[in-house]
């Protein structure tokens, strides 16, 4: 093996043990009697059946009103997914809304899959959905709903990676920042919504 190949590797390799530092794995999953208010920037990864897909996200959860934004590495929305006591729906790129009852609903229709928009404000904060059957497994990783979640916690605690695994997808997010300020607006609709 030539000199240049193990450099390469060891780099690899260093950089590969520096991109998470000091996370720890999620193991106590109590029930949700409720979610804080947030606002959270990072990367998402899809991968169905071998094939994979990269975006950007932006996703805030303020006045129960769940909105995750899908952007392009360049910072344009490809689509908007958001959730409030009215139902679920999507934006596309072009300004077509989409509507449905429950993220199932809607993800099935629009990419012939199931996501549960619905339950990863829940945990990702760490918690499982309360009343509903679960079982934790025995390396901390909670099963709920017929996905597997993992979620790691970076120093102080905050979300860093957050994945979901069924027997078809495989969903991965890396929080780049997570703030749990107070709402600054009063909004208690999807904007989409609000805007028909």
């Amino acid at each position: 093996m030539k000199l240049q190949t193990l450099v390469s590797i060891a780099t690899l390799t260093l950089l590969a043990a520096c991109v998470h530092p000091n996370l720890s794995q999620q193991n106590d999953w109590k029930p949700a009697e409720n979610v804080n208010d947030f606002t959270a920037d990072g990367r998402l990864a899809v991968k169905v059946e071998e094939k994979g897909s990269y975006a950007n996200f932006d996703w805030s959860y303020q006045n129960q009103v769940q909105t995750i934004s899908v952007n392009t590495p360049l910072g344009s929305t490809v689509g908007q997914l958001c959730k409030d006591n009215q139902g679920v729906l999507a934006v596309d790129s072009k300004g077509r809304v989409y509507q449905a009852e429950t993220a199932e609903e809607l993800s099935n229709k629009l990419l012939g899959y199931e996501l549960p928009v619905q339950y990863l404000h829940i945990w990702a904060d760490g918690k499982r959905v309360a009343n509903a059957p679960y079982r934790l497994l025995p390396d901390g990783r909670l099963e709920q709903f017929n996905w597997t979640i993992t979620r790691s916690t970076n120093s102080e605690g905050k979300p860093k990676i957050l994945q979901l695994e069924n027997a078809k997808l495989n969903v991965r997010l890396v929080f780049d920042e997570v703030n749990h300020e107070p709402a600054a607006s009063d909004q208690t609709q999807c904007a989409a919504r609000l805007k028909k």
